[in-house]
């Protein structure tokens, strides 16, 4: 869902931005995990990487592809960042994380 942000910011399409944001959010209030903190690795991505991703422009998938792996490693990324500044656990690597990166890769394929 983090690229369907980056996507919706880079085209201007407001409902990519709206489904995205109210995705992440549920997600994050669904597995106790820091609120917002998945809005501000994308917003991060999209302002910093995003843009050596254009490099990219005849292989059409590896752009969204390359995209959603960046994104979910600076998640994770932050995550366990945030875990050791405030000495808390608020990550377990289980099937629910793994199931998001699944369906961020069926979204990238889909798109």
């Amino acid at each position: 869902m983090g690229y369907m942000l980056v996507q919706g910011l880079e085209r201007g399409k407001s409902p990519f931005i709206l489904l995205a944001i109210v995705y992440m959010i549920n997600l994050e209030i669904n597995l106790s995990l820091p609120v917002f903190l998945i809005i501000i690795s994308t917003l991060l991505f999209y302002v910093i990487v995003y843009p050596y991703f254009k490099h990219f422009r005849k292989c059409q998938i590896c752009r969204p592809l390359l995209s959603v792996v960046v994104l979910d490693i600076m998640y994770l990324g932050s995550l366990f960042t945030y875990d050791f500044i405030f000495q808390t656990q608020s990550i377990i690597l289980d099937d629910i994380l793994l199931y998001t990166l699944i369906v961020d890769m069926l979204v990238v394929v889909i798109l």
